[in-house]
């Protein structure tokens, strides 16, 4: 089944060398230059397989798109930020997108990026669906591999997670007091290698802890062990639908 692709970009020599580049390799690539063109878009189509976002764009920037997204689908995000800008690529994940390429970029690197995070995210939906274990439970709550929704036992809040907060917390809950390395974590989370002095998965960790109620100065479920990687310290059972 070809996997389908949104660009959301207002330069259109990107969009035209994205779209022969990515429909050579036998995916299906549509563009939007900007907000209001993604939201006619997603009235008349299908959900995406994934979304390739801008950040600078006209009317809303990519980062409220990201925001709005993010509010009503788990679609798996990538923000294409400039270069040398730090900042947008923090902001960018923590708003929650999937992950993030710089330009300008080769398009064999976005390409890499593009297969590394549909695998992930194929792998998780079928983790889903293979039923056992269809349940996590930690603490005061529960993670539905299903759904990618976590819910709390004593008031019932639901958290919709993304693709990349459902596969960073599956891990842990499938490897409980086992430190994790970076590598490993991005590796398994990511599908490729972690980049020096990378920033994208400490943002994820922060964000990640804060849903759970907790923090790195307080941590209740993630520990941070200096110079090893990261702690899932609560006991876990994971049971079967």
């Amino acid at each position: 089944m070809t996997n389908r692709i949104l660009v959301v970009d207002d330069d259109q020599e990107i969009g035209v060398l994205l779209k022969e580049y990515f429909e050579q390799a036998g995916y299906h690539l549509d563009v939007a230059e900007d907000g209001d063109a993604l939201e006619a878009y997603w009235a008349s189509h299908s959900e995406p397989d994934l979304v390739l976002l801008d950040v600078m764009l006209p009317g809303d920037d990519g980062f409220e798109l990201c925001r709005k997204l993010r509010a009503r689908s788990n679609v798996p995000i990538i923000m294409l930020t400039a270069v040398s800008d730090e900042m947008d690529q923090i902001v960018g994940l923590e708003l929650g997108a999937d992950d993030y390429v710089a330009k300008p970029f080769n398009p064999r690197q976005l390409m890499a990026r593009v297969k590394a995070l549909l695998r992930r995210t194929k792998t998780s939906r079928d983790a889903g669906h293979e039923g056992p274990p269809s349940f996590y439970y930690f603490g005061d709550w529960k993670l539905e591999t299903l759904s990618h929704r976590l819910i709390h036992q004593v008031d019932q809040t639901i958290v919709d997670l993304s693709g990349s907060d459902f596969a960073l917390l599956l891990l842990f809950l499938q490897h409980p007091n086992q430190v994790l390395d970076k590598d490993t974590i991005t590796r398994q989370t990511k599908g490729r290698e972690s980049l020096p002095f990378e920033r994208g998965l400490d943002v994820q960790l922060s964000r990640l802890r804060q849903r759970l109620g907790s923090s790195e100065e307080t941590p209740v479920y993630i520990k941070t062990i200096r110079g090893n990687g990261y702690l899932f310290t609560a006991p876990v059972d994971a049971q079967h639908s």
